[in-house]
């Protein structure tokens, strides 16, 4: 059981509405046909991405400062984070002459700290993690009356957040389940709340990252629990410990929460890029990483909304995860192939390649290492295939040819 009442209500989400509706964009909420065919779920696909700043995070954001007072509005904001949490309050105090500054840790790449001041704020680098930023921020507020602005425990935050939910409810008839991404509680504690008070037959099931399950944990343990730190390309949920006024809300009205791991959300991003033309960072696509890796207890056929929570990725992430999504789906390959050093040897080789249909990418010639014979080498192919069933016969031909190989992982 909670150690505490929870401190969110379905009226706070809804006076939310009421300050925040004509600020923040009604982002589209529309079937999956793909996902669904794919899945066995009727997939709705909440597109968060889609907000001004790319991610849910204005609308938390926004509910807390429509409600300063004037004489807080003077002494304008502050947050700690690095990424959209940042963008989404300078976005809002800029558009209400509200001075905004941002302390986000000095490893902050560059093109989110130009992103943030881009929207109006004074961006401080301090610290080498969040938690360093966090005590930064917290320091200003208290040496120049400044309000803080916490990016998921604070209940003005969850409702603004939950709008999401009053939404789904409307844009969805007959909704009979919610997946949502979890870091610190925020997001799916004001979702939740505005769901289950409203239908509580809906089910509500929260998704975290394997590396750092700070929800899952604090439920199990009845508590919030600090865990260790650790990395993960779902950094906008990468919370280390889940938040004192989110949990009592999450026990209170999720109703399952999971895992997935690096793998899953990185084939999750591809998906949602080639099959819905929608860009989502990692942290937006691991709701429905859950769903097609058949993590949670939801029966099949049940109306569905995946909430993609945000698009705010960096290009270079992107080409890695797109690189590594196609290697997992076996459409990209690196074998090592044993040769005969002589004249036409590769010759042979890619003539089998090419008659597999096979598209060479890179090559790397060795005759040195890996315990390589005197005339003989090996040579690293990397390819594109169309998938599985291709890789395996163009490596039963490479044997019947009587090739030496392996994988190179």
């Amino acid at each position: 059981m909670p150690s505490t009442t929870p401190a969110l209500t379905l009226a706070d989400t809804l006076a939310a509405r009421e300050r925040i509706g004509s600020s923040i964009y009604l982002t589209p909420c529309t079937r999956s046909e793909m996902l669904s065919r794919i899945t066995g779920q009727e997939v709705f696909l909440k597109l968060e991405n889609l907000q001004m700043t790319g991610s849910f995070k204005e609308r938390g954001a926004l509910n807390k400062i429509a409600t300063l007072t004037p004489d807080q509005g003077a002494r304008g904001v502050v947050a700690a984070s690095a990424g959209n949490h940042a963008q989404g309050v300078a976005y809002h105090a800029t558009r209400r002459g509200i001075r905004a500054v941002i302390v986000m840790p000095i490893t902050t790449p560059l093109v989110k700290v130009t992103a943030t001041r881009g929207f109006g704020a004074e961006v401080v680098l301090h610290g080498a993690n969040y938690d360093e930023a966090c005590t930064e921020a917290t320091r200003l507020c208290e040496a120049q009356g400044m309000t803080f602005i916490h990016p998921f425990d604070d209940p003005l935050v969850m409702a603004g957040q939950g709008t999401i939910g009053l939404e789904l409810l409307e844009q969805i008839d007959n909704l009979e389940a919610v997946i949502v991404p979890i870091g610190g509680g925020g997001l799916i504690g004001g979702v939740a709340c505005a769901v289950k008070e409203l239908k509580p037959g809906v089910r509500v099931i929260g998704v975290q990252t394997s590396r750092l399950p700070s929800m899952q944990t604090a439920v199990r343990d009845h508590h919030p629990t600090t865990l260790d730190p650790a990395t993960t390309i779902a950094d906008g949920i990468a919370v280390r410990r889940a938040g004192e006024v989110t949990f009592p809300v999450v026990d209170k009205y999720v109703d399952e929460i999971v895992t997935v791991d690096e793998d899953e959300i990185a084939s999750s991003i591809l998906t949602l890029l080639e099959r819905e033309k929608t860009l989502a960072e990692g942290a937006g696509a691991t709701a429905l990483a859950a769903l097609l890796q058949q993590r949670t207890s939801l029966p099949k056929g049940m109306r569905t909304a995946v909430l993609v929570s945000g698009g705010n990725i960096d290009v270079t992430l992107l080409s890695r995860i797109i690189e590594r999504g196609l290697v997992q789906d076996g459409r990209m390959i690196r074998l090592r192939i044993h040769l005969l050093d002589r004249p036409g040897a590769l010759t042979d080789l890619t003539v089998i390649i090419a008659r597999h249909r096979a598209n060479i990418v890179d090559t790397l010639y060795n005759r040195a290492y890996y315990g390589v014979n005197l005339g003989d080498t090996t040579i690293d192919i990397t390819m594109e295939t169309r998938g599985r069933e291709q890789v395996e016969e163009l490596l039963a031909a490479l044997t019947a040819e009587g090739y030496r190989h392996s994988r190179v992982l």
